[in-house]
């Protein structure tokens, strides 16, 4: 058994995560101004303390006695008293920073997303309903070819990433060249050996990551798989992650039908399956916050038990399967994940250093070819841990 390693942490000791909190986050506070300019001014001047307080490596605050979460978050801030922004795990940072982020805008009080301006641009852009209507041209295709093509869509669907623009350089379809693992078949055969059984989304992003899930949704439904959940933030974070009304915004505009018959037939199949319960949406709070796979606590953990495959979205989904630990590259899946109760498959964009799973000598090879191979988003994962 490999000994257990050591978590990312914010100060110099990992230059992206350290990076991301001394100036890819305040740069997502002041885009959160530009983006909401009739904030009043003691909002606006909330945000601005918040940026200098990352980038001065301030001391990490409590969250107010009153916010209703407050004693749920006592849990994990209690573990880091009296630590700064640049002084550790970056895990905890992020979720954490996000959390005050959103105690500074009110959104306690007003339901107020910060991040809608950027949600609604991507949903009005041409390329989303673009991929999308790509991806529903495949339904008359023989249903495993039509999921193993739907499977590559979604995960190329997870560089549309809006707190992270320069992943968005290398486009929304990406090569087999760039999958560094690809356990499409064995996926695909476990999705066909699973109808009648449940199928769990742990989601990402809304956007197009979310159009490419309800394109997968759909064929899954079609080959009576299902019902499908989505485990989704109960909160707006990063920007981009999927909340509840997010699902139901896309689901309108594809009703809608000013984006074409294929994506109005999408969207009312899959209302009618949201109605009938075959499509289920499970915000939970522990979605928000630095909690590792292995550590959920009952009773969702047990939601898994019954799944014939859950699919874990995303960077930060991943680095919650790994616990954020820096496990050698080469590390088995099944040791770093540890017990989980059903089949398990990451559809990942690399934008982080974590990453186990790889051959003997991969990552080396790769250092040599691209130094920014781990975090720029150019490469994937279709890795599943059985």
């Amino acid at each position: 058994m490999t000994p257990r390693p050591a978590m990312v942490w914010t100060d110099t000791s990992n230059a992206f995560a350290h990076n991301t909190m001394k100036v890819r986050v305040p740069e997502i506070i002041r885009d959160v101004q530009a983006l909401n300019p009739d904030y009043p001014p003691a909002i606006q001047m909330g945000l601005t303390r918040l940026a200098a307080e990352l980038e001065q490596n301030a001391l990490i605050p409590p969250l107010d006695r009153l916010a209703p979460d407050a004693a749920f978050w006592g849990q994990f801030s209690a573990n880091h008293a009296g630590q700064t922004w640049l002084n550790t795990d970056w895990f905890f940072a992020e979720t954490y920073f996000y959390r005050h982020l959103l105690h500074v805008v009110r959104w306690w009080e007003t339901g107020r997303d910060p991040f809608a301006p950027h949600k609604a641009a991507e949903l009005r852009g041409d390329m989303l309903w673009k991929l999308l209507e790509r991806a529903l041209s495949l339904r008359d295709d023989p249903l495993p070819e039509r999921l193993a093509a739907l499977i590559h869509a979604d995960v190329w669907g997870n560089r549309v990433d809006l707190s992270f623009a320069a992943v968005l350089e290398h486009g929304h379809v990406g090569s087999h060249e760039d999958l560094l693992v690809d356990d499409t078949e064995a996926v695909v055969e476990r999705l066909l050996a699973g109808a009648g059984r449940e199928v769990h989304f742990i989601a990402d992003n809304t956007g197009t990551e979310l159009a490419m899930d309800m394109a997968l949704t759909d064929a899954l439904l079609d080959a009576r798989i299902g019902p499908v959940i989505f485990h989704i933030k109960a909160y707006p974070m990063f920007v981009s992650d999927i909340t509840v009304p997010d699902f139901h915004h896309m689901l309108a505009h594809m009703r809608g039908g000013d984006y074409g018959a294929a994506a109005q037939g999408l969207g009312r199949r899959l209302q009618a399956a949201f109605d009938d319960g075959r499509l289920v949406v499970m915000p939970h709070l522990i979605w928000n916050t630095p909690t590792a796979l292995a550590d959920l606590p009952e009773p969702l953990r047990s939601v898994f038990d019954r799944a014939a495959l859950v699919i874990s979205k995303g960077d930060l989904n991943y680095r919650r399967m790994v616990g954020d630990l820096l496990w050698a590259a080469d590390t088995p899946v099944a040791e770093a994940v540890g017990e989980f109760a059903a089949p398990l498959v990451a559809l990942r964009t690399m934008k982080s250093d974590l990453l186990v799973g790889l051959q003997p000598g991969q990552a080396e090879e790769l250092d040599g070819i691209d130094p920014y191979w781990r975090v720029n988003g150019k490469r994937a994962l279709i890795q599943l841990k059985p």
